[in-house]
């Protein structure tokens, strides 16, 4: 067994690596480039090498730096990762003339398999059923469009080199090949160094599930079941699942042992990933193979117990497999969320800074219950990048059922507490309770389908609105007793204040009685007629400065973030992000004649969404622009943004350039 090895990769990928070394007693290597010189990575491996500048072209994806520093530090072998150099032919093969192991799969396999254009070849030769599409090179716009329109619509655009969605695009049209065409390519020349695209036929309704590989260098390949993948936007995974609540035994079976009849005609030999879209009717297409280990691999782990990166670890130093076919059985179910440091308020647009606050949920294991993982690179203190991916983290959780760990993944989201930053887990957390999600009935269309207008603020209603009064309540009772036992005030006289309450959630007004005896809190709702109805016994031992209010109304668990804000709290649960005040009546009373503040306009002006680097100006000024024509690209984070007219109008004056780099809400252009 290896003895040090060093980890080709950044981020919580590479702080996963350490751990399972760790585990298996073996040392470890980080590298780093200037951007990541104080990061999570870099603190746990037992060495690190700078590597370069920020820019992933300049450190993370330079070969020969990664073989110096293999040599400076002694390492010998180097786990790729996901991403970077993970599916780079020549990574390995330079690693071998170095006298390097890959603890990945041979070059050949990753020839064949890692470029999606041969790899669908090669699929179609092992009798893998494939989708109808146009495996070539394609050489311009014009015949992106002839082919597509042989194919017939809709068709998916996609960067041979490509992962992780970027360098794709679905076109529904002649004028969305022309224009999805050329920004695929540009997005994978600048993520890959790749500008090769091909085009095949997008299935309507389609899921998107993948068969987990498994293979040593003696011959024997196993699949450890399928991962559903189907929560995507902008065709990016957004949560995973294993297994698939669409297959049955029989469907699984035949999945996979196609994948491992793919992954044997290809002589695969660690872990891999072969993925295939599928029809409702359980009908399903070879998509593409993975020669690496996916960002999704934990929810493999938990419901089989085999430690991917581990075997992966033991195949490179020439292991056999300990685990037959037969041996693998899925356990229980687990759902993954992946964290990304993006505003879902203002369409999922990258926002990046400094981790003010990070606090994680707990992670923990009930032997036969439920398990909550946190797969992360990052820690408070830390800085979101816009070099690289905006993960903050993965988080996963695994229960006997699929609903049991649906709740245990809510509960979790409600539980994690980032400030500083933008993020996602308000959109994660409203994933959660979507009825048609926890039914199973999803398809990768999902997000477009259940959010058209993308995710907006909105006020809670019904029981989560109770639920959020009930806690604000609480908390008002705690921070109300706290501030009376300050020093100076009123000695020797208690000063109590009516039992009655206005909760304001926005300006949705909320009536109820409190009366608080330690750590319980009871509240009863009244009615239009001043009654007050049954009481709840809200109990927690939440302290004024902890970020997250953890506890129970009656004998549920319950969790919610709570940030404190002038005369109220900002609470934030299932989805909801609302501005919470609580009064007395006599307070209330005069809240009530206050007048609402009316945000400025900024309906005139091109306002760039997130920080990052303006490609192009796509108008000129005085010119007349349509809706939806385009105005701007910025390109953040590897992926390039459309910025598109809302209305009609004229241009009236530009106020940036192609090449400048801009901050969030920086203003582009002005219209008359």
């Amino acid at each position: 067994m290896f003895k040090k090895i060093l980890i080709a990769n950044r981020g919580e990928i590479a702080c996963r690596v350490i751990k399972t070394a760790r585990k298996m007693g073996i040392k470890t290597v980080a590298v780093y480039s200037e951007a990541d010189r104080d990061a999570l990575h870099v603190e746990m491996a037992d060495e690190a090498v700078f590597i370069g500048p920020p820019a992933a072209a300049e450190s993370y994806l330079l070969i020969e730096k990664i073989v110096e520093a293999c040599k400076k530090t002694g390492a010998e072998a180097v786990h790729p990762g996901y991403g970077f150099l993970s599916e780079r032919e020549a990574f390995p093969r330079a690693l071998e003339a170095a006298g390097i192991v890959f603890i990945g799969p041979n070059p050949g396999a990753i020839a064949a398999m890692g470029d999606k254009i041969e790899s669908k070849k090669a699929a179609a030769a092992a009798k893998v059923s494939t989708v109808p599409g146009h495996l070539g090179v394609i050489e311009d716009d014009k015949h992106a469009v002839k082919i597509a329109d042989e194919i017939g619509y809709p068709v998916m655009i996609k960067a041979s080199a490509g992962g992780g969605g970027k360098g794709m695009r679905i076109a529904h049209s002649t004028a969305e090949v022309a224009e999805g065409f050329n920004l695929a390519k540009a997005e994978a020349k600048a993520s890959f160094g790749d500008d090769r695209v091909f085009i095949e036929k997008f299935i309507v309704d389609p899921r998107h599930i993948e068969i987990q590989v498994l293979g040593d260098k003696h011959g024997n390949v196993i699949y450890l079941g399928e991962r559903e993948c189907s929560i995507q936007r902008r065709n990016q995974k957004v949560i995973e699942e294993a297994p698939s609540p669409l297959l049955d035994e029989a469907t699984r079976r035949k999945m996979g042992e196609q994948a491992v009849a793919l992954a044997k005609a290809v002589n695969y030999d660690s872990a891999g990933t072969v993925e295939f879209v599928a029809g409702q009717d359980k009908s399903f297409y070879f998509l593409e193979m993975n020669t690496r280990l996916q960002v999704e691999h934990p929810v493999t782990e938990l419901v089989t117990g085999v430690d991917l990166v581990e075997q992966m670890i033991r195949v490179a130093a020439g292991e056999k497999l300990a685990i037959a076919q037969k041996d693998v059985t899925l356990t229980g179910w687990a759902v993954e969320s992946r964290v990304y440091a993006e505003d879902p308020f203002r369409n999922f647009l990258p926002s990046i800074g400094r981790l003010v606050k990070y606090r994680p949920p707990a992670e923990s294991h009930v032997e036969g219950g439920v398990t909550v993982r946190n797969d992360t690179g990052v820690q408070e203190g830390g800085e979101i990048s816009i070099y690289y991916d905006p993960m903050i983290a993965k988080l996963v959780t695994h229960a006997p059922s699929r609903a049991a760990a649906i709740d245990a993944q809510a509960n979790a989201l409600d539980a994690f507490y980032v400030d500083g930053i933008r993020h996602n887990i308000p959109f994660l957390s409203a994933l959660m309770v979507h009825p048609r999600w926890r039914s199973g009935n999803i398809s990768t269309g999902f997000i477009a389908e259940e959010f058209p207008n993308g995710f907006a603020a909105k006020a809670p209603e019904g029981e989560v609105a109770r639920r959020i009064a009930a806690v604000a309540a609480a908390v008002d009772a705690v921070y109300g007793e706290r501030k009376r036992q300050i020093s100076g005030q009123m000695i020797g006289r208690p000063v109590v204040r009516a039992g009655r309450r206005a909760v304001w959630l926005e300006r949705e007004e909320v009536l109820l009685d409190v009366a608080r005896d330690g750590d319980v809190v009871t509240v009863a709702f009244v009615d239009a007629d001043g009654k007050a109805g049954t009481a709840h016994r809200v109990v927690s031992s939440w302290k004024p400065g902890v970020p997250v209010w953890d506890g129970t109304i009656d004998g549920h668990h319950v969790a919610m973030q709570v940030r404190p804000m002038a005369s109220g709290i900002r609470i934030a649960h299932q989805g909801f992000e609302v501005a919470v005040n609580v009064y007395t009546e006599a307070e209330a009373t005069a809240a009530r004649l206050m007048p609402i503040g009316v945000k400025a306009d900024t309906g005139k002006k091109l306002l760039c969404p997130m920080p990052g680097l303006v490609v192009s100006i796509a108008v000129t000024e005085g010119q007349d622009v349509k809706a939806g024509e385009t105005l701007a690209v910025v390109e953040a984070m590897k992926m390039q943004n459309v910025l598109r007219a809302e209305r009609d109008g004229t241009v009236k004056k530009i106020h940036a350039a192609a090449g400048a780099t801009l901050a969030v809400d920086a203003l582009i252009l002005e219209f008359e």
